[in-house]
């Protein structure tokens, strides 16, 4: 039974396939006479003899080996399969797709910051791309010594050097260190051309990086953030108004009993004389013969400038005592 189970043709074929894995290897086997091989969508396969490509085959399909394939190989392309004798090869199974990572910093970074002798501590994340591009340095580095790789090998040795490369980049030509975000593009890229050059000797290329965002202590987001707030506001007044609105649509001033109350009824006081003040002073001044005219004939308002009262026949106004001429 053992002769005859030798002889048994066998099916070369990615085993257990998982589509994190980079690379596969069939190897330590003896291809038998009217053994097949199988090569599925996205793979691209390579025969082996001691560590020297014989053939690639890139195209999906079912191959009789001795017909199909070992015409093509290098040195095999002569070998005769015997009664009781087999070919010995390794056959390297390349996933081609373009893979895609999720990365982000383990740690705070601490980049250097004026004013900030610890430096300013700040975390990144984002994703990058690559796939296999070089077979031959695939093989000479990594699949010469290793049956399989997957992507989470990649992603442990791009992630050991990923902080030297974000403090690299961030730190080059004076960045804005509050305002990363706007710079985001320029350091994806060079850390991209780093990350390039330290994976095209393992036949690897980096074909994407991005980062997804920066992110700073709280104290120091809150800060931006106010910052921001403001600027984009540009009249203090405006901004205190918006804030009381806001507030008192949202519910935030309801409640809390008579003291509360009190303090709405403040603002919109407060914001009533504003809104008055902001008329009297857009509005054309007052020439007819019956308006009230102070002695000295200096025009008076009918309003008062400081609270917004309307005057009536008085020189200082009744509400706030400001003198009206």
């Amino acid at each position: 039974m053992g002769f005859f189970r030798n002889q048994l043709a066998n099916v070369v074929e990615w085993e257990e396939f998982r589509d994190d894995m980079i690379f596969y290897k069939w190897n330590n086997r003896e291809i038998k006479k009217g053994s097949r091989l199988i090569i599925r969508p996205g793979q691209d396969a390579i025969f082996l003899n001691n560590g020297r490509i014989e053939g690639i085959f890139q195209d999906d399909g079912d191959y009789d080996i001795e017909s199909e394939i070992i015409p093509f190989l290098s040195t095999l392309k002569g070998f005769k399969f015997g009664f009781n004798s087999g070919m010995r090869a390794e056959v390297l199974f390349v996933n081609t797709k373009e893979f895609t990572v999720r990365w982000g910093t383990k740690h705070a970074i601490n980049i250097p910051a004026a004013g900030m002798p610890g430096g300013m501590p700040i975390r990144a994340n984002g994703t990058f791309n690559f796939k296999v591009q070089d077979y031959i340095g695939l093989i000479d580095k990594i699949a010469g010594v290793k049956d399989q790789y997957v992507v989470e090998d990649i992603k442990t040795r791009i992630t050991s050097i990923l902080d030297q490369l974000l403090m690299k980049w961030i730190t080059r030509e004076g960045k804005d260190m509050f305002n990363l975000q706007s710079n985001a593009f320029d350091i994806a890229k060079g850390i991209k051309e780093d990350l390039d050059m330290e994976l095209i000797g393992d036949g690897m290329a980096i074909t994407g990086f991005q980062i997804m965002s920066f992110n700073y202590p709280q104290e120091v987001q809150d800060m931006i953030t106010k910052n921001a707030s403001y600027g984009m506001v540009g009249d203090v007044n405006k901004y205190q108004q918006i804030s009381m609105t806001d507030g008192m649509a949202s519910g935030k001033m309801s409640g809390g009993g008579a003291a509360s109350d009190m303090a709405g009824m403040m603002m919109g006081m407060n914001m009533a004389n504003q809104m008055m003040n902001q008329m009297n002073q857009n509005q054309p001044a007052q020439t007819s013969a019956s308006s009230n005219n102070a002695p000295g004939g200096e025009d008076k308002p009918n309003f008062c400038p400081n609270c917004g009262t309307k005057t009536g026949e008085a020189n200082f106004c009744p509400n706030c005592g400001h003198k009206l001429i």
